[in-house]
């Protein structure tokens, strides 16, 4: 399993996913993050968040998290909102709410981090991850999903 197919992610386990990403040259990424594509492996991605959420982990933390997704081909980003409220995640299908903590981050570099391959502190600290807002949140959020592991 080292081709990363795009067209085959909803049938693609978390594990395997990380795998992919782990082992896909970042060109190959950057090309289909490039791609018509794109869309369709966010929008799997983030439909999935919610089915990771760790509401056990979540105390009582109310949040809406919002990640700007970059190097989008016409040079914007695409923003997903994740509302976290009463032991639960809910991914809204429009940013409609302030958030609490906006992320942002390239396309290649949020592939990593959501897959565990990438570090997302040393990315912060390099300014390929930027966080605004609640950093303690920013800190703790890998803790509230449960990650892949390749």
């Amino acid at each position: 399993m080292t081709d990363f197919d795009p067209t085959n992610l909803a049938s693609t386990d978390p594990r395997q996913f990380a795998q992919l990403i782990k082992v896909a040259p970042a060109g190959t990424l950057q090309e289909i993050m490039r791609s018509d594509l794109r869309r369709r492996i966010l929008d799997e991605i983030f439909s999935r968040m919610p089915g990771q959420f760790r509401p056990d982990r979540a105390g009582n933390t109310n949040a809406v998290i919002h990640w700007r997704i970059g190097d989008r081909p016409d040079g914007g980003h695409d923003t997903y909102e994740l509302v976290i409220a009463g032991h639960e995640c809910t991914l809204s299908p429009e940013p409609a709410h302030r958030p609490r903590l906006a992320l942002t981050v390239g396309a290649v570099d949020f592939l990593k981090v959501i897959s565990g391959n990438g570090n997302p502190v040393k990315m912060f600290m390099t300014r390929k991850l930027k966080a605004r807002g609640d950093l303690s949140l920013a800190a703790n959020i890998a803790n509230l999903f449960r990650m892949p592991r390749a």
